[in-house]
């Protein structure tokens, strides 16, 4: 019986060397790669030079890397911390008022809405908000101008006072839909039955929401926070298509920072080497959100 079983599990794994074989070839090999490439200086022309770390030291004394990685902290609020906080009220309110009082299908629209720009691609939508951002025939200036308040009108993107606010409104924007519908799935499995318990003992709808919502939704926010986290990190194209980075460096971000150095300045080895700080950033993330939900999931099984 073991034998056959045994038989049976080898012959699942024919079904997996696709899987494999495609990881290798479009994420293992490019990745190895630019390891390799990170210790040389190569313009993409000719014969990589070995240089050992000098690619490592340089991006630790560069102020413009240390910018990026500034900038991508500031995304992290704007694409992780912010949207998760609304988008867990918001899913608590359409779920628990809004579906309640009006009905499912307000709820469901409203949750449509939200999510329509995660649908609208992520270049089309910077180019829209570029325009809206316009300092001269903008909307938003328009709109101040018309109201009484042009005093307030800016060049949103062109000063680099206000330029990384104005990309992070863009971000705040576009992201509220992706916890906001992962957040209403996750309330559809908690029983009503602990929402009516706690109300007959007086628990308010903030306490209901704070004691039994966001402890229960604990796996839905650990995998909003690790994928939006992840994002914010290697976040390029809003970037590119409002700003390229400037004015100066006030909305350079690390991934814009690697392809600059790639493609605009012929330097593959230092963009490399920015590509692999990168990605080892996003491997300590992921393993250490991975570990903290473990230490839930065992703590709560205990």
């Amino acid at each position: 019986m073991a034998r056959k079983s045994q038989t049976r599990d080898r012959g699942y794994g024919i079904f997996l060397v696709p899987g494999v074989l495609l990881f290798v070839l479009l994420v293992f090999a490019p990745f190895v790669a630019n390891i390799a490439l990170s210790f040389t200086r190569w313009s993409g022309v000719g014969v990589p030079v070995w240089i050992g770390l000098a690619n490592y030291q340089k991006a630790l004394g560069d102020a413009v890397f240390w910018a990026s990685l500034r900038n991508n902290l500031a995304l992290i609020v704007a694409i992780t911390v912010i949207p998760t906080l609304i988008g867990l009220f918001l899913a608590a309110f359409l779920f628990d008022y809004v579906a309640v009082k009006i009905g499912k299908r307000t709820a469901n629209v409203f949750r449509a809405g939200y999510y329509l720009p995660q649908i609208i691609p992520v270049v089309i939508a910077s180019v829209v908000w570029r325009w809206m951002y316009q300092p001269d025939w903008g909307v938003i200036n328009y709109v101040l101008r018309s109201i009484g308040l042009g005093a307030l009108a800016q060049n949103w993107l062109g000063d680099a006072s206000t330029a990384m606010a104005s990309v992070m409104v863009v971000m705040i924007w576009f992201q509220i839909g992706y916890p906001l519908v992962i957040f209403m799935a996750g309330l559809q499995r908690i029983d009503p039955e602990l929402y009516e318990a706690a109300a007959l003992e007086g628990a308010s709808w903030f306490q209901r929401f704070s004691r039994i919502t966001v402890h229960l939704l604990l796996p839905e926010i650990y995998v909003v926070v690790l994928t939006t986290t992840i994002y914010a990190l290697k976040v390029f194209g809003p970037i590119y298509v409002m700003t390229l980075g400037g004015p100066g460096t006030s909305t350079i971000v690390a991934a814009y920072f690697s392809f600059k150095n790639f493609f605009d300045r012929s330097q593959v080895g230092y963009g490399a080497t920015i590509a692999t700080v990168l990605t080892v950033l996003v491997l300590i993330i992921t393993i250490f959100y991975v570990r903290i939900q473990s230490r839930q999931q065992a703590w709560e099984n205990q």
